[in-house]
């Protein structure tokens, strides 16, 4: 029994050793890239893959990334962390085109990905589907993260990344369903395949409802942040494994959790405060994850491997891209047909070349069965694809916005977003020192300097306002828009608050949404 112990002790003491070597170089990157101008033009996750890379190729091994760490410990706060901040407003809008990327697109890029290997080369059939279906969950978190930068529009960014939260659990429900067949354990047929599927969604999505809408309505009954903080990532690991275990789609269902709660319990569970502070909560987590997961893909390349499979996975590049261009433009225009959002071909451009792969793609090849002949090259074509999309791809698209002309005015817009912010904070600060019942025991004299200052500040900030009004008339469009924004705000905290006092006994639908629509279209 001692032996045993120290044996434990050890392995504990040599696995919390590797962890914070991984953090130490992930926090390094993250410093040096901001502080050198040149790093600042790569995404962060980019630099972390590359310096993962630059350790594979002396031969420095971090750490064993097995499937498990990435499906149990690491995708589930990446994903409900996208989901949470997602708006459903603007996700309901892209509803068709996110619906068709994320569905029909993983099953042209499965077939299509699999038929170029299949026929084009010596893997069997069944075998390229596991890649097609490995390779078919894109990644934007690079893609995402320079498009907020970068100023590009809104609708690009939600349809990115709306298809990524869903074609993320589409894709691992169609490896579920396949991985079986190359070991003959299953057959193929479209009616089990199917039934197989809708079972996978239909759990994740129901338990994924249930938890959601459940911790929405406790979280009315007690304001304690730091407890609700909590249940939002005990619900996010909570979902996963449970769904899992009930033999459905964990990603389908942290994702539905992800999507109520940012959108629904924190609106009638949480009050500002708790939001913002669970918000940030959340983006912390993400960027902490991100930056071993990125890292550790780059680490765990096998370059004399790779170099074996070239051909292979020269193959499953061409093949992807060419896929993706079909899902885009083909699925795009179609949906530019049937629904209200439309895309112009410069937008379906940069989604076509933004169609990145990642950790769900590595984790999905690397859980393939040991026995299975063919998994060496399901590893390396899976790699292969994933480091030429992060780094052909990746590195590129800053080019391809800026070719289109689709870069945005977000600095601009930041700089006059927190204007107006300090401006409403000013006008408070004015109004609770113009109340007599707050200032009664402090000396007038003093009172009436501390409202100069104030008055003087709020009045070079609208100065500020007014001079950029004037030289950018766009501005005022994004004022129109946070008027809009806030309004809905308020109907749904009223309603919320309402519900917390025991006035109103289930949340109402927005009715001013409706009134803004039928405005817009009238």
């Amino acid at each position: 029994m001692a032996l045993e112990a120290s044996i434990a002790e050890f392995s504990i003491k040599g696995n919390l050793e590797q962890f914070l070597i991984v953090l130490s170089v992930s926090l390094t990157v993250a410093t040096v890239s901001r502080l050198f101008n040149w790093f600042r033009q790569i995404p962060y996750t980019l630099l972390l893959v590359i310096v993962g890379l630059g350790l594979a190729f002396v031969d420095v091994r971090l750490v064993n990334l097995s499937p498990e760490l990435i499906l149990e410990i690491f995708l589930p706060p990446l994903l409900f962390e996208a989901a949470w901040n997602i708006r459903w407003r603007s996700l309901k809008e892209s509803l068709i085109p996110v619906s068709l990327f994320a569905i029909v697109g993983v099953i042209i890029s499965v077939l299509g990905t699999a038929w170029a290997l299949s026929s084009l080369t010596n893997l069997s059939l069944a075998t390229a589907l596991l890649v097609g279906a490995s390779l078919s969950a894109t990644d934007p978190v690079s893609v995402v993260a320079l498009f907020r930068e970068l100023g590009a529009s809104k609708r690009l960014t939600i349809l990115m990344e709306g298809e990524s939260l869903f074609n993320d659990g589409v894709a691992v429900v169609a490896f579920v369903l396949l991985v079986g067949i190359p070991m003959g354990i299953d057959q193929f047929s479209l009616s089990g395949t199917v039934a197989k599927f809708l079972t996978f969604g239909g759990i994740g999505l129901g338990v994924g409802c249930l938890i959601g809408f459940g911790i929405s309505y406790l979280t009315q009954r007690f304001d304690l942040p730091l407890v609700e903080q909590s249940l939002t990532l005990v619900s996010a690991y909570g979902t996963y494994l449970v769904t899992e275990e009930l033999g459905g789609s964990g990603v389908i269902g942290v994702v539905t959790v992800g999507i109520i709660l940012g959108n629904f319990g924190s609106r009638i569970g949480m009050n500002p405060r708790t939001r913002l502070l669970v918000s940030e909560f959340w983006e912390f987590l993400a960027f902490f994850v991100n930056s071993i997961v990125f890292l550790l893909i780059g680490d765990q390349i096998n370059f004399a491997s790779l170099s074996e499979n070239f051909d292979l996975i020269v193959i499953a590049i061409a093949a992807i891209l060419i896929t993706r261009l079909i899902i885009i433009f083909g699925l795009g225009n179609f949906s530019n047909l049937i629904s209200g959002v439309k895309t112009n071909w410069r937008e379906q451009t940069v989604l076509w070349w933004g169609g990145l792969r990642g950790s769900v793609s590595i984790a999905l090849a690397l859980s393939v069965p040991a026995s299975l002949s063919g998994r060496q090259e399901i590893i390396d074509i899976v790699f292969g694809v994933v480091l030429f999309t992060l780094l052909v791809q990746g590195l590129s698209t800053k080019w391809v916005l800026e070719t289109l002309n689709l870069i945005g005015d977000q600095p601009l817009r930041q700089e006059y977003s927190e204007l107006l912010a300090r401006r409403v904070a000013l006008r408070k600060v004015l109004g609770y020192m113009d109340d007599p019942d707050n200032v009664s025991d402090v000396d007038g004299e003093f009172l009436r300097y501390q409202q100069g200052l104030v008055k003087g500040e709020l009045q070079s900030i609208e100065d500020k306002i007014t001079k950029l009004r004037k030289e950018h008339d766009n501005l005022r469009l994004l004022s129109m828009d946070q008027l809009r924004e806030q309004l809905l705000d308020i109907e749904a905290d009223t309603y919320a608050e309402l519900i917390r006092a025991g006035k109103l006994n289930e949340n109402l639908s927005p009715v001013l949404q409706e009134i803004m629509v039928e405005a817009e279209l009238t």
